[in-house]
């Protein structure tokens, strides 16, 4: 590998290239829920999900959107000086509700000047082309960048059962798959420390993602909050979460597959505060983040080191597959 040269696609990174500074997402929160808790699909949730739907940093749903959009901008301007920012619509499923009622919240927040894009977290059982007709009108109407973000965890659907997601991973690629058909771009979130899968499934998820085309991805490892079916799983001791050493092995090992154009928008995720049973192996998560780095140096390794398994992987090893010379 080049000297100097960076050892994955960091999103930082690919913000500066493309927008030339950095951009913050500024987090607004819907009423709404999920159809892994309402009983549409299941109800409970996944086993790790709490009472707040990973929206721990939001503020109150009850709040319009555009005054949520004011009032985080406002912090971030002081605090950060910033310029450009995308909404983010974070906790639950945004894209289950109403069509009219996601409609007027997602035109309400995007008035805002500043505003240069959007991010909607959802799953891949409430992506429809009705929805994405109308923020491909939006994307048009006003120059926004789309990306939908989706949440996958794994792609071993015996773990997916298992954790109750509510989803095969057929529904994840055909929502990636009507996605990209209206030219938005897609995040994939990943668990790679899920107790019932190995290095065989993290290597699957790279492979999978860079085949489907996915744009970003975000690497979690898994956090145990008390009172939820896991937090109670934890505490009987029925799995073991590896060590930290592993995690980090497994996240190289993933980046090493992955397609090196895809980029990371995380390499650890962090869990709310209070009521954990288990984060991050009781350390920051930036510091989890700048050892996998350091690995990566010290094993000369980088993402997409193994990315060999498209377009003929089997005829190229071979050498059938020479394009003939023209004469």
């Amino acid at each position: 590998m080049e000297q100097g040269r960076a050892r994955y696609n960091e999103y930082s990174s690919y913000l500066k290239r493309k927008y030339g500074e950095k951009v913050y997402k500024l987090p607004v929160n819907l009423p709404g829920t999920c159809p892994n808790r309402d009983g549409t699909v299941s109800t409970g949730g996944c086993i790790f999900c709490d009472e707040e739907g990973a929206g721990f940093e939001c503020l109150p749903s009850s709040m319009e959107a555009a005054r949520q959009v004011k009032e985080n901008k406002a912090f971030f301007i002081k605090r950060f000086n910033a310029r450009k920012f995308f909404v983010y619509f974070q906790a639950f499923s945004n894209t289950y509700c109403d069509l009219e009622l996601f409609r007027q919240n997602v035109l309400s927040a995007v008035e805002d000047k500043d505003v240069i894009g959007i991010s909607i977290s959802t799953r891949p059982d409430c992506i429809s082309s009705s929805y994405l007709d109308f923020l491909a009108g939006i994307k048009a109407e006003k120059g926004l960048d789309i990306n939908i973000e989706l949440g996958l965890q794994t792609v071993n659907y015996h773990t997916l059962k298992k954790i109750n997601r509510g989803h095969t991973l057929a529904e994840f690629i055909d929502a990636v798959l009507r996605i990209k058909k209206y030219s938005m771009e897609v995040v994939t979130h990943l668990i790679l420390n899920l107790p019932w899968d190995d290095e065989t499934d993290v290597a699957e998820s790279a492979r999978i993602c860079s085949a489907l085309g996915v744009d970003f991805i975000k690497i979690h490892s898994l956090y145990v909050v008390q009172n939820t079916v896991l937090g109670d799983m934890y505490e009987r001791g029925e799995f073991q979460i590896i060590s930290l050493d592993e995690y980090i092995d497994r996240v190289i090992l993933f980046l090493e597959h992955l397609n090196p154009e895809i980029v990371i928008q995380r390499l650890v995720g962090k869990g709310p505060q209070g009521n954990l049973l288990f984060c991050n192996w009781g350390t920051s998560w930036w510091k989890i983040k700048r050892k996998i780095e350091e690995t990566m140096e010290e094993r000369d390794t980088w993402q997409g080191k193994r990315f060999d398994y498209i377009d003929g992987a089997a005829l190229k090893k071979r050498g059938f597959d020479q394009r003939p010379v023209l004469t």
